[in-house]
C-alpha cells in the first residue's frame, strides 16, 4: 500500500442534516467536501415513518455509493461519516455509521476522534456481559448508553459521555431524534449551520458551502445540541475545559476553505509561512511548496522572503490510494507516482521547499532527491510546524515515538539523512502567534502534544508506547 506519503493519516468527517425532504443527497454532497477526512469507508443513515434506513460501504464514497442507492434512503433526517481508521482498524463492520436494533428502537452513531481510555472501557463492559461486534471504538458508547436507567436518549448520554476520556465529535440518531456531542476540551471541530428551515452539522464549513448552508456558529465544548419535532436545543452533559482544537487541523488536515472557530484554514496556514521566513532567513532564489496542504504556507513564506513563489512539483491527480509496485527495487520510486519535480522551474536554483510537517522524514528525503535529479543547486527543507516528538492519542494516526524521526535525531542529523541543505522547524512560539488563536490561554487553546508531550487528558499508561508522566 502506498497510502498517504506524509504519514499523517486524516480524521474521520461527520455530517447530519435535521428537517429537509433531499437530506440523503444532501449528506452525500457534504460528505464529498470531507472526503479528505477519510477514505476507507463512508456511509448514510436516514429516518422515516419510525424506521432508520442505511447504506454504507468500503473505500471513497464514489465506491460506497452506486447509481440508485440514495434512492433507497427516504427521510428528512440524515446521518453520513467518512471514515479513517484509528481506533479498530478498518473492514466493512467498522465502516459508520454504526446501526443498532434493541427493544427500545434502533440507534445509529457515528465519531470523529479517538477514546484513549477505549481498551480499559471494553474491557469493563465485556466483563459485564457487552458482546461487541465491531473493533471500533465508538461502539464503547452504545453499550455505556444501554447501561444508563433512563429511556430519554439525552438523559442517557449525560450519564455515558463523562466516562470518555479523548477527542469525540459524536453524532447520535434515533427514528425521532438527533443529538450531536462535542468533548469537554474541543479536540476535535464541528460546526452547526442552517439550509432555509433545516440543521446541519458538519466536521467542517467547507461541507456548508457545497450545499449552499450558513454557517452559524461552533459547537461548543461539552456541548449537547437536541433536534427533534419541536426544533433545536441546546444544553451541556459537561462544563467546558480550556479549548484544546487540534493543532494539526490548521497544519495539514482541514481543507483550506474551512473555517475553524472563525479562522480560516488557508490563512492561518499562510501566517505560518510567514512566521517561518522571519524566523529562517534562507538565501535562495525561488519557494515551492509540497503539494496539497503546504502550499498556503509557501506563498506566506514566499511574501515575506521576498521571493517568487512557483510551481516546483506537482501532483498527478489520476494516482489511487493504492498501487502495486512491480518489484522491491522499485519501491522507493513510489513517490514520483505522486509528485514530480518541474525541471523548468527548480534547474540550476536554490530552491526552499515548504512543507507543513515532518513525520518519518522518508517523504522529505525522496522529495529532496527529486528536486536535485531535476537540477535544482540547493534545497532547503522549510517546515512550517514544530518538530512532531510524540504520538497523537486523539485520533492522527501518527507513528510511535520510535519511529518519529524528531523525537530520535537533532535538526542536523535530519538534515544529513534528507541531503537537504539546510533543515528549520517553525518554533512552538511562532506555531501560536501564526494560527492566532486564544493567547489568553496557555496553549493558545490548541493541542499541543505532539510537540510539547503535554496533552490536555490523562493518557493511560499502557496506551500505545508513551507513558505521559505528571499527569493525574
Amino acid at each position: 500500500m502506498f497510502g498517504e506519503i506524509k504519514g499523517i493519516n486524516e480524521e474521520c468527517g461527520l455530517f447530519a442534516i435535521w428537517g429537509h425532504p433531499e437530506a440523503a443527497q444532501l449528506t452525500y454532497y457534504g460528505l464529498h467536501s470531507l472526503q479528505h477526512r477519510g477514505q476507507e469507508g463512508a456511509g448514510i443513515v436516514t429516518s422515516e415513518n419510525e424506521k432508520l434506513h442505511i447504506h454504507k460501504g468500503t473505500g471513497l464514497l464514489t465506491e460506497a455509493f452506486q447509481s440508485g442507492d440514495l434512492e433507497q434512503l427516504p427521510g428528512n433526517q440524515a446521518l453520513g461519516h467518512v471514515r479513517y481508521a484509528t481506533a479498530g482498524g478498518g473492514g466493512y463492520d467498522n465502516v459508520q455509521p454504526l446501526h443498532f436494533k434493541s427493544e427500545d428502537g434502533s440507534m445509529a452513531m457515528a465519531h470523529n476522534g479517538n477514546l484513549v481510555n477505549y481498551q480499559m472501557l471494553k474491557g469493563d463492559l465485556e466483563r459485564t456481559g457487552s458482546i461487541f461486534q465491531t473493533t471500533t471504538d465508538t461502539e464503547v458508547l452504545a453499550h455505556l448508553l444501554k447501561r444508563e436507567t433512563s429511556k430519554q436518549l439525552r438523559k442517557q448520554l449525560h450519564g455515558a459521555l463523562p466516562k470518555l476520556i479523548g477527542a469525540y465529535a459524536f453524532a447520535v440518531m434515533t427514528e425521532d431524534e438527533l443529538i450531536v456531542a462535542l468533548d469537554p476540551h474541543g479536540l476535535r471541530p464541528l460546526s452547526l449551520g442552517l439550509l432555509g428551515g433545516a440543521y446541519v452539522i458538519a466536521s467542517e464549513t467547507c461541507a456548508f458551502d457545497i450545499i449552499g448552508a450558513e454557517h452559524v456558529r461552533e459547537v461548543e465544548p461539552g456541548e449537547l445540541l437536541i433536534f427533534n419535532e419541536n426544533g433545536m436545543y441546546s444544553e451541556r452533559f459537561m462544563e467546558a475545559e480550556d479549548r484544546a482544537l487540534c493543532s494539526m487541523e490548521y497544519i495539514y488536515l482541514a481543507r483550506p476553505d474551512s473555517n475553524l472557530d472563525e479562522i480560516n484554514v488557508h490563512t492561518a496556514r499562510k501566517q505560518l509561512g510567514k512566521q517561518l521566513a522571519k524566523e529562517a532567513k534562507v538565501e535562495a532564489d525561488v519557494v515551492t511548496g509540497v503539494p496539497d496542504s503546504s502550499i498556503s504556507a509557501a506563498i506566506g513564506y514566499a511574501e515575506q522572503a521576498q521571493l517568487p513563489y512557483e510551481l516546483g512539483l506537482i501532483k498527478n491527480r489520476y494516482v489511487g490510494r493504492t498501487f502495486i509496485q512491480p518489484s522491491q527495487a522499485l519501491r522507493e520510486q513510489g513517490v514520483k507516482m505522486k509528485l514530480s519535480a518541474v525541471r523548468g522551474v527548480v534547474e540550476g536554483k536554490r530552491v526552499v521547499m515548504v512543507d507543513d510537517s515532518i513525520v518519518r522524514g522518508t517523504t522529505s528525503k525522496r522529495l529532496v532527491r527529486l528536486l536535485k535529479e531535476a537540477g535544482a543547486a540547493e534545497v532547503h527543507v522549510l517546515i512550517s510546524s514544530p518538530p512532531i516528538i510524540r504520538p497523537c492519542f486523539y485520533g492522527i494516526d501518527t507513528s510511535s515515538t520510535d519511529e518519529l524521526i524528531a523525537a530520535n535525531y537533532s535538526t542536523e542529523e535530519m538534515r544529513e539523512m534528507m541531503g537537504a541543505d539546510s533543515l528549520s522547524f517553525l518554533s512552538l512560539d511562532g506555531l501560536k502567534e501564526g494560527i492566532g488563536r486564544d493567547s489568553s490561554t496557555p496553549n493558545c487553546g490548541q493541542c499541543l502534544g505532539c510537540f510539547t508531550d503535554q496533552y490536555p487528558t490523562a493518557i493511560p499508561n499502557e496506551h500505545k508506547d508513551l507513558v505521559v508522566t505528571g499527569r493525574e
